[in-house]
């Protein structure tokens, strides 16, 4: 992936990030205090366009792979979303013990079982999208998809890291 590509999305990735951990953390009320907003449903589809097109644009595909590929790539992204609701419920729930100062060692452990959960469930959807996607992609596209997946998650959880405290 190129650096200038990177870049460009790495942006708007980062709000996908603040997405789900500054609305917890922010000044005022918590992201499940929030009522659903249609602006945010606008920038989250905004996201998932430019994420499409970084992915477009790194992948080099021919049409024959391009209609194969992208159902696969649809069904992946809808399993991911899920994966991403869960672990910002289980952010903001953490969001608001924190505030509260109310964390328990019980709720702590309950939290970081639900966080190992979300990351297990991610190994899993990679798992099943795997043979979908080798009989789209020669094995080298296969590869270069699930480094770009990688690369995206990666910058997305490190600005989740940064925003969330550790726990008191």
């Amino acid at each position: 992936m190129g650096r200038n590509n990177v870049k460009t999305v790495r942006n708007a990735l980062f709000v996908a990030a603040a997405l789900l951990a500054a609305p917890a953390f922010g000044q005022g009320k918590t992201a499940a205090d929030q009522p659903a907003d249609y602006n945010m449903q606008i920038l989250r589809e905004k996201l998932q366009g430019d994420k499409k097109l970084l992915v477009a644009t790194n992948m080099d595909l021919t049409d024959a792979e391009a209609k194969a590929f992208w159902p696969v790539y649809d069904e992946y992204q809808k399993e991911l979303q899920k994966i991403n609701e869960r672990l910002a419920t289980t952010i903001t729930a953490y969001a608001r013990e924190f505030k509260a100062k109310t964390l328990t060692d019980a709720r702590a452990k309950q939290l970081i079982d639900e966080a190992v959960a979300v990351e297990d469930a991610e190994v899993r959807l990679k798992h099943a999208i795997l043979p979908k996607l080798a009989k789209a992609l020669p094995g080298r596209k296969v590869a270069r998809y699930m480094q770009i997946e990688s690369k995206i998650r990666a910058v997305i959880k490190y600005e989740i890291a940064a925003e969330v405290p550790l726990a008191q």
